[in-house]
């Protein structure tokens, strides 16, 4: 069965993009959450979230990350221009996507999550290696 996907970014712009590249590679996408009321309402739809950290509620991404992880068990992959504001980090997150993203680094990562093979592959996701532990980039 193939998982569906959260997507909690508040740019209208941005998570139609990301929806684009899921719906065309085959996922279903449960709900586009602009903030924690949205994103926590449509959380046990998902199995995967796509989660940025400023949002039009503030910096409340990190805290829902961490709720769907807890609540729902959700895969958690942050999609974020300043990825060190991602703390604290959720224990099902399995790495993040730096802004601006290719098509290629939000498959890549999905797939991952999915626990899919990653094709394509990007270097730009980062993966965690274990909860507080370092990262690294997937290579070519």
């Amino acid at each position: 069965m193939t998982p569906s996907v959260l997507i909690v970014e508040d740019e209208i712009f941005v998570a139609s993009d990301i929806a684009r590249i899921l719906e065309d590679a085959g996922y279903r996408v449960a709900a586009i959450a602009a903030d924690r009321k949205e994103a926590l309402e449509a959380g046990p739809k998902a199995q995967i979230a796509l989660v940025d950290i400023n949002l039009r509620d503030g910096s409340t991404g990190p805290q829902i990350a961490l709720d769907l992880s807890r609540e729902y068990g959700t895969k958690i992959v942050y999609v974020t221009a300043n990825p060190t504001q991602i703390a604290p980090r959720a224990e099902t997150a399995i790495g993040f996507i730096r802004k601006p993203f290719s098509d290629d680094a939000i498959l890549t990562a999905v797939h991952h999550a999915a626990g899919e093979a990653a094709q394509p592959r990007s270097p730009d996701v980062t993966f965690f290696t274990a909860p507080g532990g370092s990262s690294n980039s997937l290579e070519s």
